[in-house]
């Protein structure tokens, strides 16, 4: 048997059909599991990344009180560009007349969506809402008020 593969391998011959079939279906299954396995690998890293964005989002947002000493006129734009590096899809309100504000981000498309309250947000946050903690929720859905982010 092995004089027969080495005769063969020294040969100009290649491979059956046979042989090329089986090598496409073990192809075949290492693809089908693989797949699957990277999809849900980059699903849980965009949701990952959504959380990181609002936690990163934070030391800009104190920035911002600093140089304007309320939080008008906040958005993901400036915090952008008070800290580099932050997502486009970062959204920030103020709330309560500019004395409080809320961060939100979601990386996956809408599907996971990260919020932060805090400074003073004056309106009570709805049930299941905690100011001064990244949690999953919409900025609209913690405060209940309509237009936030």
């Amino acid at each position: 048997m092995i004089g027969k593969t080495k005769k063969r391998l020294a040969g100009d011959q290649g491979f059956t059909l046979v042989e090329l079939l089986v090598v496409m279906v073990i192809l075949g299954v290492l693809v089908a599991i693989a797949i699957p396995s990277y999809m849900a690998f980059t699903g849980k890293a965009k949701v990952a990344a959504g959380l990181s964005n609002v936690r990163a989002a934070l030391p800009a947002a104190e920035g911002y009180y600093e140089a304007n000493s309320n939080f008008h006129g906040i958005s993901g734009a400036s915090l952008a560009g008070i800290v580099k590096g932050l997502s486009p899809n970062l959204k920030a309100v103020s709330l309560n007349s500019d004395a409080g504000f809320c961060i939100e981000d979601s990386e996956d498309g809408g599907t996971t969506t990260y919020d932060y309250v805090g400074g003073d947000p004056g309106t009570s946050l709805q049930t299941g809402f905690k100011a001064s903690t990244v949690q999953s929720g919409t900025c609209a859905a913690a405060t209940g008020v309509s237009g936030a982010a």
